[in-house]
């Protein structure tokens, strides 16, 4: 397998301004998605779809984007990763805008599954970007500051997006969003910066993705991969629907509720990754966070009131990506550094089964019961699970990466 020899550090100032400038372009892209779940309510009632035919909406893309995990980190570590991140926000809002000019559900559901394939080519060669902008022993920190992005661009649109939508109507805040995220990409094709090289790395070879990817670390952290996105996917997409549904509060409620538990998600994914490298434990911070989860998840069906409900779902929000960072560096401390985007892409494809799995059982539960309760318990169950995953990673021997920090 090939090793790693970290090439000399950035100088600071460009280190900053392309840490900026991939950030803030994951958050547009973000921006532009997240908006779908929002208005989903509006959506559903202008095209006439129901729940079940809502959460394949969402299931279709997340199933594309998947698929494409694995290839997307295999090509970010063979190719320039800026290049793909580039063409992949590109496609990705330019799908954004043309899904407010779609009136037909079959052409919105191929709408969505096209931009799953775009949005993989952002993913991994954005966190391998990122991740090189910083020293290996920052990785997590690196990692949990790339999607605080996208968190911190879901408070501006929970909370001015229910205000918004009376005058403009969510087709033109779509429209809108995608074409600020095309701003942003231009400005980070011309200012930013490729990936530093990594003197000495090999691209990975097919030999090499069999042996990185027969490891059981790698395969016990993908299940915690898919427990992670299963839990941010489902109520991302469907706490809106669930707060105006379920508990009967109005839409602008709704947005305010997720804008708050957005607030303190944003900062929990730096500071999960800050916890992890200081204290070089990981799978402590992983541990935590879903034993919390799996908790705050389970009394959610209980709670109506809403400063209670507020209360709970914040403490959720603290804990519900609080541990991003810390996961996927977990991995690499079995196999190595060298090939990067091929591990990431590998987790973040476990993750989106997950993410498939959910987005559409929580809908289909809905329509057989009647409310979400259900499937809420059944991700507090998925949550205790990757509990016990977590544990069985620990008694794993670890690879010791303290020499892939100071080879020359």
């Amino acid at each position: 397998m090939a090793t790693e020899t970290v090439s000399p550090a950035a100088p600071t100032r460009g280190r900053v301004l392309n840490s900026t400038l991939i950030v803030v372009c994951q958050s547009m892209q973000a921006l532009a998605f997240g908006g779908i779940a929002l208005f989903l309510p509006l959506i559903r009632q202008d095209i006439g779809i129901s729940p079940s035919q809502a959460g394949l909406l969402a299931a279709a893309g997340t199933f594309t984007y998947a698929l494409m995990q694995i290839p997307s980190g295999y090509l970010a570590d063979r190719f320039d990763p800026k290049r793909l991140f580039v063409f992949g926000l590109l496609g990705t809002n330019l799908l954004a805008l043309t899904f407010a000019l779609l009136n037909s559900y079959g052409w919105l559901l191929a709408n969505q599954a096209l931009s799953g394939i775009f949005r993989s080519l952002v993913f991994a060669p954005g966190l391998l970007l990122i991740s090189r902008q910083f020293r290996a022993d920052r990785r997590a920190t690196a990692m949990g500051l790339y999607v605080a992005g996208g968190f911190s661009s879901n408070i501006l649109l929970n909370a001015l997006g229910p205000a918004l939508v009376g005058p403009l109507g969510w087709r033109w805040l779509m429209i809108s969003f995608a074409a600020s995220g095309v701003l942003v990409l231009l400005a980070f094709a011309r200012l930013g910066d490729p990936a530093p090289a990594k003197a000495g790395a090999k691209p990975p070879t097919w030999a090499d993705a069999r042996e990185i990817l027969s490891h059981r670390a790698v395969w016990l952290s993908g299940f915690i991969q898919f427990v992670r996105l299963a839990v941010v996917a489902g109520t991302a997409f469907w706490m809106p629907s669930l707060i105006v549904e379920d508990k009967g509060y109005s839409l602008g409620v709704a947005g305010a509720v997720v804008a708050i538990g957005a607030a303190v998600t944003a900062p929990s994914n730096f500071l999960g990754g800050w916890v992890s490298d200081r204290l070089g434990r990981p799978l402590a911070v992983v541990g935590v966070s879903l034993a919390m989860l799996a908790v705050t998840i389970f009394l959610i069906p209980f709670v109506d009131a809403l400063p209670a409900l507020i209360a709970l779902i914040a403490v959720n929000s603290i804990f519900l990506q609080l541990y991003f960072g810390p996961l996927f560096a977990v991995p690499l401390r079995y196999v190595g550094t060298a090939n990067t985007g091929l591990v990431t892409g590998f987790s973040n494809f476990c993750a989106n089964l997950g993410g498939v799995a959910l987005s559409f059982g929580l809908g289909a539960g809905k329509d057989a019961t009647g409310s979400f309760d259900a499937g809420l318990w059944v991700l507090a169950g998925l949550c205790t699970a990757g509990l016990v995953v977590t544990w069985l990673i620990s008694r794993l021997p670890a690879r010791d990466i303290a020499t892939e920090r100071t080879r020359p």
